[in-house]
């Protein structure tokens, strides 16, 4: 946990972002994260706070302009938020929903587009949000193996 906040803080203060209380505990949510988390996502994992919804999602938004975090999917029209990387395309690839239990994964790079093919879609296929829907791999194992 301390490893997380010292992250964040780091971070922060690279971004020259103001280091708040709200502002650590929703970057730690993205940075301990496996894949992106919208607004209600990142909530339900911080519990019981003393901060409203308003506050949590105003600091999402303040970490996306800063290039903290990045809107990684829009899947059925809602944002979900994960850490920037270093490169500014690091989070273009596929992300899977599940439609059993919502989940959004990042897919492999391997499933992703071949990046060698140029044509008059490849820049556009290389900014385009690619979504997968269906049921993860938790959710179509028989009820028996889970």
């Amino acid at each position: 946990m301390t490893n997380t906040k010292n992250k964040a803080k780091q971070l922060l203060r690279d971004s020259g972002l103001r280091t708040t209380a709200p502002r650590l505990a929703v970057l730690g949510q993205l940075l301990r994260a496996d894949g992106p988390l919208s607004h209600s996502e990142v909530l339900n994992r911080m519990g019981e706070t003393d901060w409203d919804p308003a506050t949590i999602y105003r600091n999402l938004v303040k970490l996306r302009k800063a290039g903290l975090a990045v809107i990684a999917s829009r899947a059925e029209g809602i944002d979900r938020y994960a850490l920037a990387g270093k490169r500014e395309d690091e989070h273009r690839h596929p992300h899977f929903l599940c439609d059993d239990c919502g989940k959004l994964a990042c897919l492999p790079v391997e499933i992703t587009l071949s990046k060698g093919v140029k044509d008059a879609w490849t820049s556009s296929i290389a900014n385009a949000m690619i979504q997968l829907r269906g049921e993860c791999p938790d959710c179509v194992q028989p009820e028996n193996q889970r």
